[in-house]
């Protein structure tokens, strides 16, 4: 039986990215696209809770199936898992975003978010990103390492609650692939101010990233920056284990 593969994306369903992973992802297996019908960036794990989901076939062919729905990424992923697949996926793989989603934006991100809610189904899962927002950027590079990446996760799994952040750089020569640890840093001077025409503030989301470590060699950052694809495992299991045991007094 061939691998059953859910992709998934926070840019829409017709973003040139979500597209250039499925047809890369084809030969691997039986790869099912339920995407949001617009852009969702941003949206990290949000859920519809307020408003029924809607899901529209878009198109089938001979191994593949594409849904639009008007959810957020981790609604495709619930609806998928629990209402249009015939069985749990073999592998689930969200992206490829525009623009990174290294370091801190892991927390942000619709792409990984869709990532970490198919680990919590237990579906192997990997969120990758291209290190540029152009519409028109060179996918290339990205759909070659997505299915370098997907093979391995195909044959090898991953362990349970984990998955894949997978950033490539926008570059025409790639070092090749690094495993890394998220960056420390945060995002800084993170809105433009403007004035509407009553003269009421407007602010716009902006910012510049502040890495906190330049220098540490097996970040995500650091590996981008000269050339590497980053791949981060992340978990959802977010329990600072270290410090259980120093705050037991307060019990």
């Amino acid at each position: 039986m061939r691998p059953l593969i859910l992709v998934t994306n926070d840019d829409g369903v017709k973003s040139p990215g979500i597209r250039a992973l499925a047809e890369a992802l084809i030969p691997l297996g039986d790869v099912v696209v339920l995407a949001p019908d617009g852009p969702r960036s941003g949206m990290s794990s949000a859920i519809t809770s307020l408003v029924p989901i809607r899901v529209k076939e878009e198109r089938k062919e001979e191994g593949l199936t594409v849904y639009s729905c008007t959810g957020t990424p981790v609604d495709c992923v619930k609806v998928a898992i629990n209402e249009i697949l015939h069985r749990k996926p073999d592998l689930l793989v969200s992206g490829i975003n525009h623009g990174s989603n290294s370091a801190i934006c892991i927390l942000y991100s619709g792409t990984m978010g869709a990532a970490l809610e198919g680990a919590i189904f237990g579906v192997h899962s990997i969120g990758i990103s291209l290190t540029h927002h152009s519409q028109d950027a060179d996918f290339t590079n990205a759909s070659q390492y997505a299915r370098i990446i997907a093979e391995k996760v195909l044959r090898e799994g991953l362990p349970s609650g984990v998955c894949l952040n997978v950033n490539v750089p926008h570059e025409q020569k790639i070092k090749g692939i690094k495993i890394c640890t998220q960056t420390k840093g945060r995002w800084v001077n993170e809105f433009f101010k403007s004035m509407d025409p009553k003269h009421n503030s407007v602010y716009w989301l902006t910012g510049d990233f502040r890495n906190d470590e330049p220098d540490n060699m097996a970040s995500d950052e650091w590996a981008l920056s000269n050339g590497y694809v980053s791949v981060v495992p992340s978990k959802i299991d977010m329990t600072a284990y270290e410090i259980v045991e120093s705050i037991k007094h307060w019990e």
